[in-house]
């Protein structure tokens, strides 16, 4: 899909805003009438609401500092001035309701909800390839669901907008139960509408397999784990997924799109806006081409020594060492998942993984509870990074022991904060790991942005 996404570049420039509620308004400056007519209009529609995912706001940076440096896996580290200052705040839990990152979360997620919003709205009268058109409504339900997902999880309380935006149309809230409610509907049904694979000219999009990811982890958040545990039996039994055999052929552009990987947002260097910025945000400066790597969304003391002796997964995880341009080696730790050598700043090639078959094994363990199933699940996990298998006599709650296997396999891949939120131990976790930090400030909601509590004067905002 990554030849798409060099298509889009004109359509994602005619983004506009509302006056009113910018985060809801419809893409296109163009006039809509003239645009949504045909199958090919809906086709660059529906990828361009892929490309939104691309967005500082959304997978390109908001969305692993509210979900990675929030939790125990990660800080921003020492420097908190410019733009670091707005990741040290959200991990801290000192941000308010102006911070940038989570500014940029609502306005980018409900931006690529507009999108699939218009699309739904307008699609069912255009003649065009039946095919085509329950695929696109499929993708559209899939990323809207996305991204209600991850507000739900940051702010909670939030508007479910599933039409388009209209000027003068006041907004109200809802609760995240209301939304998790919605998107087990609407995931049935994307579910239902995809593929479970596409040829090389559509490889990236939602898959069957997808959809069934996401809406066994809203199950779950939902305490449904018996209707999770149908869901992902489904994707394992029919959807071809497997474990990559080696951890490490998991990361880089040529690995991508394999057997274990059931969800990823494109990413295309080369010059065209197209790129990521994880390589640079992540790697300490010495070793890149530009000379620009900041250490961002640093891996925490606390996440090194989570690993044991003998965890192939450590070394293509996270270093804790590298050597600068002078030949000193410096004790840094720092995130190698998304480790190239972009020859501009901020374009790398890099994917990112948003949903792949290790979190289905370890989802579907948690679903079942502890059972010989449920260690026989994990094991597959711990196997393939060449640890010995667990039990129930191993020391600990089954819930300890498989929060402390998804933390160290999903490591940098925006799972911990759910996690923790989900599990019930964010503030246990967290004061733990950082113990500047105390127990009593770790809050479970971000607060709603400022703009929008300036905007939509009805709203209740999300308390200390």
């Amino acid at each position: 899909m990554k030849n798409i996404y060099i298509c889009l570049i004109a359509l994602i420039a005619l983004n506009s805003c509302s006056d009113d509620f910018t985060d809801l308004a419809p893409i296109s400056n163009r006039n809509e009438a003239d645009f949504y007519t045909t199958e090919n209009d809906f086709v660059s529609a529906i990828n361009a609401s892929y490309a939104g995912l691309q967005d500082d706001g959304v997978y390109g940076r908001a969305y692993w500092t509210m979900f990675e440096m929030r939790g125990d896996n990660t800080d921003q580290g020492a420097d908190g001035t410019g733009l670091a200052r707005q990741f040290t705040e959200i991990n801290a839990f000192t941000e308010d309701a102006l911070n940038e990152q989570v500014t940029a979360a609502w306005t980018g997620s409900y931006s690529v909800i507009a999108n699939c919003n218009v699309i739904l709205s307008r699609i069912e009268g255009i003649e065009m390839t039946e095919a085509v058109k329950t695929r696109i409504i499929g993708e559209a339900l899939f990323l809207r669901s996305l991204m209600y997902y991850h507000l739900a999880v940051a702010y909670g309380n939030i508007p479910l907008q599933l039409e388009p935006f209209t000027t003068g149309e006041e907004l109200t809230q809802v609760d995240a139960s209301t939304v998790y409610t919605q998107l087990i509907i609407d995931l049935t049904t994307a579910e239902a509408n995809l593929s479970s694979s596409y040829g090389a000219s559509d490889l990236g999009r939602a898959t069957k397999g997808a959809a069934a990811t996401l809406l066994a982890k809203v199950l779950l958040t939902t305490n449904q784990n018996s209707e999770a545990v149908t869901v992902l039996r489904r994707i394992q039994a029919s959807y071809g997924y497997s474990l990559v055999d080696d951890y490490a052929d998991l990361w880089g552009a040529s690995n991508e799109h394999n057997e274990e990987s059931i969800f990823e947002v494109e990413y295309l260097g080369g010059g065209i806006g197209q790129g990521s910025a994880f390589t640079n945000d992540f790697s300490p400066s010495a070793f890149l081409q530009t000379g620009s790597g900041y250490g961002r969304n640093r891996p925490t003391s606390e996440m090194e020594t989570s690993y044991v002796d003998g965890d192939a997964r450590f070394s293509s995880s996270m270093g804790a060492t590298y050597i600068n341009a002078t030949g000193e080696t410096i004790d840094a730790n720092y995130v190698r998942k998304y480790e190239s050598d972009p020859p501009t700043e901020y374009d790398s090639d890099i994917n990112f993984i948003v949903f792949r078959y290790a979190d289905v094994l370890l989802m579907l363990a948690e679903a079942l509870g502890e059972t010989d199933e449920s260690y026989s699940l994990i094991n597959q996990v711990r196997d393939r990074a060449g640890l010995s298998p667990i039990s129930a006599t191993t020391p600990g709650t089954f819930s300890e022991k498989l929060l402390e296997e998804r933390q160290l396999e999903l490591a940098f891949e925006n799972h911990r904060w759910p996690d923790l939120k989900r599990f019930g131990v964010a503030a246990e976790k967290v004061s733990e790991a950082e113990p500047i930090i105390a127990a009593s400030s770790v809050r479970d909601l971000f607060f709603i942005p400022q703009r929008e509590m300036d905007i939509n004067t009805n709203f209740v905002q999300n308390s200390n």
